[in-house]
């Protein structure tokens, strides 16, 4: 779970919440652009987001436990990201979305190519077009859309 809550003024309140949350069901909780906040709640790690370009705080997280990783939607991002040391990258939008941009398969495999690196694809996976992740270089992917239940049908 990412948590990029940036405007919230409860935040850690709410966090502690999350993250004990996220310890009894098992799942890896990592805060955006935040490395006290991730160190204060006992985060597993922390997420740098595409927008955040060339910092190099983040080098030094992995002596103190805390896996990095980051998003990206261009080829000058995904090398940000390995130079940020992220273990793994958000790659998006694979598929079309709202505004109208896409990598589209072949794009998303060139760009992960002889890359030393995790990717997740991320951006318009729908049930139409989710066969098609199994031709790219990813270890997984990432739809809220896709894993939301429609309110209106009943379940």
């Amino acid at each position: 779970m990412i948590y990029r809550n940036y405007k919230n003024v409860n935040k850690l309140e709410n966090l502690y919440k999350i993250s004990k949350a996220c310890k009894r069901k098992k799942y890896k909780l990592f805060i955006s652009n935040d490395i006290k906040l991730a160190l204060k709640v006992k985060a597993f790690g922390i997420y740098i987001p595409s927008f955040i370009k060339n910092k190099m705080d983040y080098i030094n997280l992995n002596i103190k436990n805390i896996l990095v990783i980051g998003s990206a939607h261009s080829e000058k991002e995904i090398n940000e990201k390995i130079k940020q040391r992220c273990k793994a990258i958000f790659l998006s939008p694979i598929f079309k979305n709202k505004n109208n941009k896409r990598l589209d398969i072949t794009r998303f495999n060139l760009l992960t190519l002889n890359k030393n690196i995790k990717f997740y694809a991320l951006g318009g996976i729908n049930k139409f077009n989710i066969k098609k992740l199994k031709i790219l270089n990813i270890k997984g992917f990432g739809a809220i859309k896709f894993f939301k239940q429609d309110k209106k049908k009943p379940a």
